[in-house]
């Protein structure tokens, strides 16, 4: 019985020889930054994947809160629980999430995710293709002194669309 397997894309890598390029994050390194006792480390960005990908370890305190239904036109989401329970919505229901589990959200597809428990949580967060999203995090702590417009601005520029469905 023969499975298909569809083809490799075509290689990247077209230099007759391999490079060492490879790089390593260590686990000790402290967090690249944090906001409202939500630390981010920023593991694989935008721009050290050239684009292909963003990967971020997102450690929530206990009842964090998170965001509410929403989603991307430009990316897809994937998200990793490593510790703790996330509350997430996979656009029909809200369901807590534990250890091992995982959602994959493609473009266009509402989500949302939150920690209401009394502990902590850690997750991982991948992004494809790559896109800014440090500035996005970082950009939280301006939003209370932003107009709605502003805000609202705000989040299109960083392809955050909120949806109501609650």
């Amino acid at each position: 019985m023969s499975l298909y397997v569809p083809p490799y894309p075509e290689p990247r890598y077209t230099k007759d020889t391999p490079e060492a390029s490879a790089w390593v994050k260590r686990a000790d390194e402290g967090p690249d930054y944090e906001f409202a006792g939500v630390q981010y480390r920023y593991l694989a960005n935008q721009q050290a994947t050239d684009g292909d990908y963003g990967l971020y370890r997102v450690d929530i305190v206990p009842a964090g809160g998170g965001p509410g239904p929403h989603f991307h036109r430009a990316m897809s989401e994937a998200f990793f629980i490593l510790s703790g329970t996330v509350n997430i919505y996979d656009g029909n229901e809200w369901s807590d999430a534990h250890q091992g589990d995982f959602l994959y959200v493609p473009p266009g597809g509402i989500h949302g995710f939150r920690n209401q428990a009394d502990e902590a949580a850690s997750m991982l967060m991948l992004f494809a293709p790559g896109a800014p999203r440090e500035a996005y995090f970082e950009g939280f702590a301006a939003l209370a002194d932003m107009t709605d417009d502003e805000r609202k601005e705000w989040f299109v520029r960083h392809d955050n669309f909120f949806v109501d469905v609650e």
